[in-house]
């Protein structure tokens, strides 16, 4: 099998578990990030440093980028001294933020120029599961490339689709994290009606989780809303900006939306209101205010953790596969 020594920028919420994932198990990593101090705690572990974008990439087979924003992308990749400048022939780039797909398809043509290989392999399922290797993983790219770069996927995650060409990824991606948003919104009414009339929360909680009405944004995200600490390792702005691709990606393609727009201006308004870095789950405090109520249970934790063992993941195989 082949040994792929991979270069790692971004070491946020998400990213430094991911990372933090790869060099558990024995990868050889390269780092890069804008906090210092990220950057020396993976070095006291056993990572590596590079003096710059372009330099980690000449140095490495795989590239790996998880970063807020599109924007702070393109910076990266395309600088005088970014990534693109140190890509070459045989070299892979892997795309793990959530992104536009028309821009990681730009990006990925530039990435083509050098002779490297482009994939988008955005994660999902909460920085909980980030941290165990449990992950689910999405990837977008060709088969060839898709399996190179599957022994780092089955790291970093347990299940691992692969979604098609590049670009497909980060559609699929921006497509759960609306689904998420739909949901948090709609618990947050959900628990605050319940609260209001004087319903037991803990014994809604359950009765919610038993139901119908149930979702992995409830078995999650609830939890950390009724603790009240609402740490979700989300922000509103991440929120917006995830929700607010979808949205465009509908009106590029003529879907006519209805839910969607409403989730924009509810989260434009959660950001007026408590700033752009509040976590997200804190949206059920415009309602717990106007209601005038405190949407608490007790005995739930400040934060998720993962309790399944981590283990080797595996590409999962879609039946009736088009």
């Amino acid at each position: 099998m082949e040994t792929i020594s991979v270069g790692f920028i971004g070491l946020g919420n998400v990213g430094s578990k991911l990372c933090g994932t790869l060099l558990r198990n024995g990868y050889e990593v390269t780092v890069r990030d804008l906090n210092d101090d990220l950057v020396a705690d993976f070095v006291s572990r056993g990572a590596s440093t590079a003096a710059s974008n372009r330099q980690l990439a000449e140095q490495v087979d795989a590239v790996i980028t998880c970063l807020p924003s599109p924007a702070i992308c393109a910076e990266v990749m395309e600088a005088e001294d970014g990534v693109i400048a140190g890509l070459s022939t045989g070299k892979i780039w892997m795309e793990m933020s959530t992104t536009d797909e028309a821009e990681v398809r730009r990006l990925g043509e530039k990435v083509a120029a050098t002779g490297a290989q482009a994939m988008d392999c955005p994660v999902s399922g909460g920085c909980h599961r980030a941290a165990t290797g449990n992950i689910a993983i999405l990837a977008g790219g060709d088969r060839a490339t898709f399996e190179r770069v599957l022994p780092i996927l089955t790291t970093m995650g347990r299940r691992i689709i692969h979604s098609g060409e590049l670009g497909s990824a980060s559609i699929l991606k921006v497509i759960t994290n609306y689904l998420a948003t739909a949901h948090l919104c709609a618990i947050s009414e959900a628990l605050t009606v319940a609260k209001k009339i004087g319903l037991d929360m803990n014994v809604s909680y359950e009765a919610i989780k038993a139901s119908s009405g149930n979702s992995f944004v409830h078995e999650t995200e609830s939890q950390v809303i009724l603790n009240g600490s609402r740490d979700i390792n989300f922000t509103m702005d991440l929120v917006l900006k995830d929700v607010g691709i979808f949205d465009q990606l509908a009106q590029r393609n003529n879907v006519p939306l209805e839910i969607s727009p409403l989730l924009v201006d509810i989260f434009k308004d959660g950001i007026k209101r408590y700033g752009p870095r509040e976590l997200s789950p804190n949206i059920i405090r415009r309602l717990e205010e106007a209601c005038d109520v405190a949407v608490l249970g007790v005995g739930f934790p400040p934060e998720m953790t993962d309790d399944e063992p981590e283990e080797r993941g595996a590409e999962v195989v879609i039946p009736h596969r088009g």
